[in-house]
């Protein structure tokens, strides 16, 4: 092991994690804190900024000292990734004014019936987003409708703002700005008439810049091992995964399976204007990629969110119970031993997210409600794929990563809907890909 060291950080739903790294690829130390959310009624679910500060700092604090443990190399380069629509406003004097929302937090929802008509009518084909509460812009109009005036105040994404805490300066990185529905997926600037219609002004975004622009050095506050490292944005999480081992083919899904599952495309040129329209009728958004000039596909269920609930549901809280539930999934067939009525389960798609359960016959335990839930999952991806199918050629082949993609009962149950399906055997894909995107941070070795 040698080299220079790196750091990837992914801002996860369920974990922040630090990835410690030598150029070549290498290992070094990991670090990992669980997200600090703050759940609230109906369903509702934040990150109070002072939460999120601290465990930032907790974050670096474990894994430098985990890389003093083992080198003295100083970590030269950090890039932030994570998660989309999550952010943090800030007022005039740079001081968050509110907590910064979960992508699925609900909150929003009233307010986007609420947007004026030609607003609805074109945040699709403008944004490459369908309208919903989960987009960063409802959060906006929540706040505003709260009393809070938008105008002079700023928004970061998460990962964004993290940047800022290690001592960054601000940016608007543009795949994570594709997800917040201020950004005209065809100017590649923000919409303006967007921001009228949240009372904000064009300041509502900061410079909008690609992945991996060097936005500065973390501070002394963050101890010598780490202190100077060059800070970037490495982008959205589930994109900066699929690039974690170079550029994805172009006929090929990464499916990225946390919280959220994603599957992704990439393409060189955007769809325009009519098939986003068409693409988000089925909940896909088209946006820009953290690869400069290319654009993707993404499209979501939320599969990871409903199997952890199953878990939580069963009473099933370590890995030894999770493990144990993968192989008595096994042992029962694909389809289940039920009859044909006897669980149906909803919940998956991208604008829901409550687990529903109708039982209508007796002897469902865990593993059988387990693999329904896969079943039904799988349901809905086969509508993703058709629509996709619908705009572009179909894939001839997938990798599923993520840390579902661990059970081999999620294995075997992705085979039956992807195409000729591999599985990353990496367990921070994430955290990895922001790590390789932190190496082009670092200087040229002189000759």
């Amino acid at each position: 092991m040698g080299g220079r060291l790196v750091a990837g950080i992914d801002l996860g739903s369920t974990a922040f994690k630090l990835l410690v790294l030598d150029e070549e690829g290498t290992e070094v130390a990991l670090e990992e804190v669980p997200t600090p959310w703050r759940p609230g009624p109906g369903g509702t679910t934040d990150l109070p900024v002072d939460r999120l500060v601290n465990a930032v700092h907790r974050l670096v604090a474990g894994a430098t000292a985990r890389t003093a443990a083992v080198t003295d190399r100083p970590i030269e380069a950090v890039a932030v990734s994570g998660m989309g629509e999550s952010g943090v406003l800030l007022d005039p004097e740079g001081v968050a004014v509110a907590p910064a929302f979960a992508w699925f937090d609900p909150r929003g929802e009233e307010q986007v019936m609420g947007f004026a008509a030609e607003i609805r009518e074109n945040f699709a084909g403008r944004t490459g987003l369908p309208l919903g509460a989960q987009v960063s812009a409802a959060k906006l109009a929540h706040l505003r409708d709260g009393g809070l005036r938008l105008a002079g105040h700023r928004w970061l994404n998460l990962p964004e703002f993290v940047a800022t805490v290690l001592g960054g300066r601000q940016t608007a990185e543009l795949s994570l700005t594709s997800r917040t529905g201020l950004l005209d997926q065809d100017s590649g600037e923000a919409w303006g008439a967007m921001l009228d219609e949240l009372g904000a002004d064009r300041g509502l975004l900061a410079p909008l810049e690609p992945a991996g622009t060097d936005l500065g050095a973390v501070g002394d506050r963050f101890g010598d091992c780490v202190a100077g490292a060059r800070i970037t944005v490495a982008g959205h999480d589930h994109l900066v995964a699929a690039e974690a081992d170079g550029p994805l083919d172009a006929d090929h899904y990464h499916v990225s399976m946390g919280t959220a599952e994603v599957l992704l495309r990439v393409m060189d040129e955007p769809l325009g204007y009519a098939a986003r329209t068409r693409l988000a009728g089925s909940l896909i958004n088209e946006v820009r990629h953290v690869v400069p000039g290319k654009h993707v596909l993404v499209a979501g269920v939320k599969t990871g969110l409903l199997l952890r609930r199953v878990l939580q549901t069963c009473g099933i809280t370590d890995r030894a119970g999770r493990d144990r539930l993968d192989a008595a999934v096994l042992e029962l067939p694909y389809e289940g031993t039920l009859p044909a009525d006897g669980l149906t389960v909803s919940g998956a798609r991208n604008d829901d997210g409550v687990l529903g359960l109708a039982v209508r016959t007796d002897g469902i335990g865990p593993a059988e409600l387990f693999g329904a839930v896969l079943r039904h999952s799988n349901d809905e991806i086969k509508q993703l794929i058709s629509a996709m199918d619908q705009e572009l050629p179909s894939a001839r082949s997938a990798t599923l990563t993520g840390g579902w993609a661990g059970m081999d009962s999620v294995r075997r149950a992705r085979a039956v809907v992807l195409p000729r399906l591999t599985v990353s055997t990496r367990t921070q894909e994430t955290a990895f890909g922001a790590a390789r995107t932190a190496v082009r941070l670092l200087p040229t070795p002189a000759r």
